[in-house]
């Protein structure tokens, strides 16, 4: 198959300069571009505002800004129409170059499950990612997440993922993309067996995109029957991580998160030497998205330093 060649633009360093959070009128100064772990906003921590029309996709690099974040982590549901858009994809480049903000990685979904047990429909899988690798070298982001989703039986799952991720690694590894898996439900959110797969891969652009809490293997009525430990997984993924998600839902009067330990967390990302960006992803109801996003941020603000 001939793939359409683009070319990645650049984008500018941050300015450190301070400026007003445009939601509440505080001020919030970006990291350094020298800290050994800097704070970006996954796009899903917006994602109530994206899906009802409140918020423009193109908004996002300006929103993250907003938080004192200097990193980008899109999510291609919200622009899932412009994959092959040169024109919207610069304009991309441009919102984030204008904002002081990098573009990391885009998260795939809908795009088919990398361990389906259907060899046939596994290769449509993987190719319907191909689009996503071109739009993150356009963009310059180093990586896409993609989710070993569809495996029925634990042993051919893991097979099935390894060829997969293989298979895409090797498409992506020219055009400078790396291929990252989430623990993201089923398989996946068993760190033991997303690390097995992670040790027999063959490619060095393939790798891990841990999350703080997506380790609930099963899921019955909504509810967690089945779950990983999370402070284990994160202790199995991060020797492979190429990226960080700081999962949150609700905070105690200290501040807190109520699940997740980010001390914790961030003490084992220190431990295995990981250095790079940590990703706000904002799931909770009990705060609208801005006020939980700048949550999350304060917290991990104090965990970093802490740890680093």
């Amino acid at each position: 198959m001939n793939r359409r060649k683009f070319l990645t633009r650049s984008l500018a360093a941050g300015t450190g300069l301070a400026f007003v959070n445009p939601v509440f009128g505080s001020i919030v100064t970006p990291q350094s571009s020298t800290a050994s772990l800097e704070i970006s906003l996954a796009q899903w921590s917006l994602h109530r505002k994206l899906f009802a029309g409140a918020m423009d996709h193109l908004d996002f690099a300006k929103m993250s800004q907003s938080f004192g974040c200097v990193g980008l982590e899109y999510v291609n549901a919200f622009f899932k129409d412009k994959a092959t858009d040169l024109h919207y994809l610069k304009e991309m480049n441009r919102r984030a170059e204008d904002h002081q903000q990098k573009n990391l990685l885009i998260m795939i979904d809908g795009e088919g499950g990398m361990a389906e047990k259907n060899a046939q429909k596994r290769l449509v899988n993987i190719e319907n990612h191909y689009k996503w690798v071109e739009a993150a070298q356009v963009l310059g982001c180093h990586a896409i997440r993609v989710n070993l989703h569809g495996g029925e039986d634990r042993l051919d799952a893991q097979k099935a993922g390894i060829d997969s991720l293989n298979r895409l690694a090797e498409f992506a590894k020219p055009l400078g993309v790396s291929i990252l898996v989430e623990n993201h439900g089923g398989f996946s959110s068993d760190g033991n067996w997303l690390a097995t797969v992670m040790q027999n891969v063959s490619n060095d652009n393939i790798g891990t995109l841990p999350d703080f809490g997506n380790f609930c293997i099963e899921r019955k009525e909504q509810e967690c029957i089945s779950a990983y430990d999370r402070y284990q997984g994160m202790s199995d993924l991060m020797p492979f991580a190429k990226a960080l998600s700081a999962k949150s839902h609700a905070f105690d009067v200290q501040g807190n998160e109520t699940q997740s330990d980010f001390f914790k967390m961030i003490k084992i990302a220190k431990e295995n030497q990981y250095s790079g960006y940590v990703g706000i992803e904002f799931e909770g109801t009990l705060d609208s998205e801005e006020e939980g996003i700048i949550k999350t941020k304060n917290l991990l603000d104090k965990a970093i330093a802490a740890s680093y």
